[in-house]
């Protein structure tokens, strides 16, 4: 039987050897040949916090002409990163603009009379410039759109009061795309800064996704119009570009550079707005709470869907989850981890018997592993959620954008998160840009194990066990079985285990962060500090159930981080939904009086909607519960909230602990750490399990500049700010 079992390895690992030589991912025409070199300009310089950082006066004359390219290089954001990859075809402004000769960026390509692409190179493109231009579209009152291009298109426009006709222009600013969207009538067809149907009022466009920088990115007008058609045909304008879609780059203080000029490309058009009002998912809604805190002025109200405080946070517990499933499957017994009530004790994040599409990697690399065979049932967030994330995010050596740049290209980058905050967080010398990841210290499964749901062995078994994530220097690769005709590729390094420390003799060596870098990152608003002087309304889908990755908690981490800053709720509200419901119409309604009388409306209460859209509960208790140490609201029994795997770690709700104090096992005992369990016993193995020693949570996070240094924990006031703004004004 083993003799069997090594020879069905043995055949398996050849073949898969074979398919990972010979098979490789196909390349566009369009892929980024060299990267260009390296410009040198002005960063922002930020000694406090940026909101108190000036930005400098933008010497580009509005509006930018049509037929002209704008701002190429950011105001304060920042010199230009290459390589860059071109999305002006996917977005229906043609081929960039040649802008080198060296073979540097993208290939151009000469155009027939027809416009069609032949195959002579009369060009490169490094910066994927396009010239400003009107395009127009028609949306209905149902949200569908099309391209009007034709009279024929114009009079069917004409003649159905159901059809609003929009007018787009679209360029690009900082080398991304921007879009501007203005509802006009069939007469003013043809014209430039014409606006009679505006109601005065402007939506700026954010959207979300996961992305690590290197790309354009792309803006698409139907969906932008199929989001925004009720707002087109009520008179609001809208604005956007693909800097601040979060699919592309993560990069707040780019994103902040470019929305302003968008903006003032706009208003030199049409004039100020009565008010403009942010919009936009996951990504998308946690940019507005950056840019909001960051850049005053710049959204005047929020309306952040499905979102976190901040990028960066998130990742404090989601590269947890690879370590989990790398733990179940490869460093303990499987089967034995089936059990929701031990899942839930560690990860906190919901988890139910609902199988992910991937199931089919866990019997493969079982067989590579020598594992013995067993196909899981219970799956949780962390897999539904977060699969193949520390794939994109974390590791430098992989990079899921490979298809878009050449071999040459993709030997020279460093692909992750963390190089795309590069020009903030990377010292001079370096050859990566620092992880902000850290879990020295942290006692996986604290919370479960006190609640007796985790036995002491357990949890010292975890803990031994469970590892980090080794240096960006020392990352390898994902191993990836390409099949011919089949887009999905066999994951043969399953959760990332090859970059992650293992046991021997020895605890598995745990990850230690850069915390000059988190101290980068807090001081150049990468991180939410808890700043909200803006109506905002946060809006979630419960989708608990359905292990999505937009959990509800992330609001109440939001909100216990504007509590602890500037110690009241007046301008935030939390609204959470049944999923087949949307009260979109309703936080437009409640903003815009919000905004012109300057009161908070009765309306804008917190609260919670049912299925048909009807108010469960409203209040400003509905929403208590185990985040603020109060007995349960109603709409929290309603919408019960889970927690994730560093809450579950002793960690405080707020998750902004990004590397935390130590204190000795001898000390953690003393305090009580483990009560009601009585560890003492286990002092040993809990001394050998850290011999670093372990969290407190009490303390303030290393990293964080403004509590760490004025001796607050996380879950006391943030006050250095404003200190650090009176000092600055006088």
């Amino acid at each position: 039987m083993l003799f069997i079992l090594l020879v069905r390895r043995a055949t398996l690992i050849s073949i898969c050897l074979l398919l990972l030589t010979c098979t490789q991912a196909p390349h566009s025409q369009f892929r980024v040949l060299n990267s260009a070199p390296v410009q040198t300009t002005t960063q922002l310089n930020v000694e406090t916090h940026i909101r108190f950082s000036k930005r400098p006066v933008d010497l580009v004359k509005y509006p930018i002409a049509l037929g002209t390219i704008g701002p190429i290089t950011p105001l304060y954001a920042g010199a230009n990163r290459y390589p860059f990859s071109c999305d002006t075809m996917r977005s229906g402004l043609g081929q960039p603009e040649v802008d080198n000769q060296e073979a540097f960026g993208t290939a151009v390509f000469k155009e027939d009379k027809d416009g069609n692409i032949t195959s002579t190179i009369v060009g490169y493109s490094k910066d994927c410039l396009a010239r400003s231009k009107l395009r127009y579209f028609a949306v209905s009152f149902d949200g569908k759109s099309f391209e009007v291009t034709s009279i024929s298109q114009l009079e069917e426009v004409a003649s159905k009061n159901s059809l609003q006709l929009i007018r787009l222009e679209q360029g690009t600013i900082n080398r991304h795309i921007y879009t501007i969207a203005m509802p006009i009538t069939v007469q003013e067809h043809g014209t430039w800064k014409t606006s009679s149907l505006w109601n005065n009022k402007l939506i700026y466009q954010f959207a979300g996704g996961v992305g690590i920088g290197f790309r354009q990115g792309k803006v698409n007008p139907t969906k932008l119009l199929n989001r925004r058609y009720r707002e087109l045909h009520k008179g609001f304008a809208v604005i956007t570009s693909s800097a601040n879609k979060t699919s592309y780059t993560y990069n707040m203080l780019l994103a902040e550079d470019t929305a302003w000029r968008i903006k003032r490309q706009f208003e030199a058009l049409y004039g100020i707005p009565e008010y403009t009002i942010g919009i936009g998912g996951s990504g998308g809604g946690l940019a507005q709470y950056l840019i909001a805190q960051n850049s005053p002025g710049l959204i005047d109200a929020a309306i952040p869907l499905y979102s976190y405080p901040d990028m960066v946070s998130q990742t404090i517990y989601a590269l947890d989850c690879d370590l989990f499933n790398t733990y179940y499957h490869f460093k303990s017994d499987l089967a034995k981890w089936e059990s929701r009530s031990k899942r839930l004790a560690i990860e906190g994040l919901n988890n139910a018997e609902i199988e992910h599409k991937s199931w089919f990697y866990t019997p493969i690399n079982q067989l590579i592993t020598g594992q013995t065979l067993y196909r899981p049932k219970v799956y949780s967030e962390c897999t539904h959620g977060y699969f193949g994330l520390s794939s994109l995010v974390n590791n430098p050596a992989q990079g899921f954008l490979k298809p878009l740049f050449s071999q040459t290209v993709n030997q020279q980058t460093n692909w992750s998160y963390w190089q795309d905050l590069a020009l903030i967080t990377q010292q001079k010398g370096d050859l990566n840009a620092p992880s902000l990841w850290d879990n020295q210290g942290v006692q996986y499964g604290l919370k479960g194990l006190k609640q007796g749901q985790l036995s002491p062995e357990e949890f010292l078994h975890l803990n031994y066990h469970i590892g980090g994530w080794k240096p960006q220097a020392k990352q390898q690769p994902e191993q990836l079985l390409f099949f011919p005709f089949i887009k999905t590729p066999i994951w043969l390094t399953q959760w990332s285990r090859h970059n992650i420390y293992n046991a021997d003799e020895r605890p598995a060596k745990r990850t230690q962060s850069n915390i000059n870098a988190i101290q980068q990152a807090y001081r150049y608003g990468q991180i939410y500090l808890g700043i909200n002087d803006i109506p905002t309304i946060d809006i979630h889908h419960y989708l608990e159930d359905q292990l999505d990755m937009h959990h509800i908690s992330t609001s109440f981490a939001t909100r216990l981080r504007i509590l602890q800053h500037q110690g009241n709720l007046k301008n935030h509200r939390i609204w959470i939904a049944d999923k087949h419901y949307t009260p979109l119409n309703e936080a437009f309604a409640v903003l815009d009086t919000w905004l012109t009388t300057k009161q908070s409306p009765v309306s804008a209460s917190d609260r919670c909607f049912g299925e048909q859209g009807e108010v469960i509960a409203e209040g400003k208790s509905v929403w208590d519960g185990e985040w603020n140490n109060k007995t349960k609201g109603k709409c929290t029994r309603h919408f019960p909230i889970y927690t994730n795997s560093r809450i579950q770690a002793g960690g405080p709700w707020a998750g902004s602990v990004f590397k935390c104090q130590r204190i000795s096992v001898r000390e953690a005992l003393n305090k009580g750490i483990y009560l009601p369990i009585d560890m003492t016993a286990y002092r040993e193995e809990l001394e050998r399990t850290f011999p670093d020693g372990v969290c407190d949570y009490n303390r303030p996070d290393l990293g964080n500049p403004f509590s760490a240094l004025n001796g607050r924990s996380d879950s006391q006031p943030l006050k250095s700010l404003q200190a650090a703004k009176s000092n600055e004004q006088s």
